[in-house]
């Protein structure tokens, strides 16, 4: 009996055909997902404005029957000789958002005038211009 060898490997067109492929593919998985680090940071921020910072400034009340003051700041919720303080009230390094720049206090605040104004410049890193994240309804 005779035998043929059918083993055979890919041709160099059929590689660069693959190659182009894989390339295209990821040229479109980049451009879709480019802009989604920065809505993560943007819902970042929103949660940690809500969730985080809002929580240990509501415990920072509770305990002490005020928020900390605009000079006193966010670094109360760490250290602070208020009588009826029992914190630290939030674990973290510094007070930045998602994009390096200090998250901005104000109290008693001017858009929310019984408690405390919380936010961040957003994106561009400067107050104003539409994509500041905020504590309070955007229409105030």
């Amino acid at each position: 009996m005779r035998r043929t060898n059918r083993m055979r490997g890919f041709t160099l067109i059929e590689l660069m055909l693959v190659v182009i492929i894989l390339g295209v593919l990821g040229t479109i998985a980049v451009v879709r997902f480019a802009g989604r680090a920065e809505e993560a940071k943007i819902e970042t921020a929103k949660g940690e404005i809500a969730g985080a910072y809002g929580t240990a400034l509501q415990l920072y009340e509770i305990d002490c029957g005020k928020y900390p003051s605009t000079e006193e700041g966010l670094t109360a919720l760490k250290q602070s000789s208020q009588k009826g303080w029992k914190g630290p009230y939030i674990r973290t390094k510094n007070f930045n958002d998602p994009w390096g720049n200090p998250y901005q206090f104000r109290s008693p605040g001017t858009n929310n005038t019984d408690d405390y104004d919380l936010y961040s410049f957003g994106p561009d890193g400067q107050e104003g211009g539409g994509d500041d994240i905020t504590n309070w309804a955007e229409s105030q």
